[in-house]
């Protein structure tokens, strides 16, 4: 990893979808990012899948300018009750700091009801799933795989290759031709896609 490059941060929390965030993680590591999860406490959680999870830090303890993406997974948590809502306002600090978020399925409804879609171009996992928060941005949904506006990026939970795709543009991981293969190779099993990557020695 670089001298200056800082960790990526992965939200965990019990009911992580475990599928969401795989590609976005595995292949930022790949890139030479660290990757540091942040749970509520130092305790240990459990995805969907059961995986056990021992944070490394807690979410009290981490600061914008110690990293250099926030990821918020989906989990079955972001709607039966309010015990996420201080990761959506992690990610109010982030942004505000001008530090990347990338929010994918149940996150974005806690992203809708912190009030931080009201006036960004986003999407999820249908319309009329953030309408049900009450937020103000339903103009700006954008009925597409995900969206990037500014720092922000938003995604459906059946799009964890897209998620990754618009992580990977934001932060300058993979570019142009070989960004575009990779969504190809991983979205569509595009052989031809895994010979671009080759060439450039992804």
């Amino acid at each position: 990893m670089s001298g200056n490059r800082k960790p990526v941060h992965l939200a965990v929390y019990d009911t992580l979808a475990d599928w969401e965030t795989g590609h976005t993680t595995a292949y930022l590591a790949r890139a030479g990012y660290e990757i540091r999860t942040v749970g509520a406490s130092p305790a240990s959680v459990r995805s969907i899948g059961g995986l056990r999870i021992q944070p490394d830090i807690a979410l009290d303890d981490l600061r914008p300018e110690d990293s250099s993406l926030l990821i918020l997974p989906g989990a079955d948590l972001w709607d039966t009750s309010g015990d996420l809502a201080p990761f959506a306002r992690k990610a109010r600090e982030f942004l505000d700091a001008d530090v990347p978020v990338a929010a994918i399925c149940g996150a974005t409804a806690g992203l809708a009801r912190e009030g931080l879609l009201d006036d960004r171009a986003h999407t999820s996992a249908v319309s009329f799933y953030l309408v049900a928060t009450g937020y103000k941005g339903g103009e700006r949904y954008v009925d597409t795989d995900a969206v990037t506006d500014g720092k922000l990026i938003t995604a459906g939970p059946t799009e964890p290759v897209a998620f990754a795709r618009e992580v990977f543009g934001l932060l300058g991981v993979y570019e142009g031709e070989v960004l575009d293969a990779w969504y190809r190779l991983f979205h569509d099993s595009d052989a031809e896609a895994y010979a671009v990557l080759e060439t450039a020695g992804q």
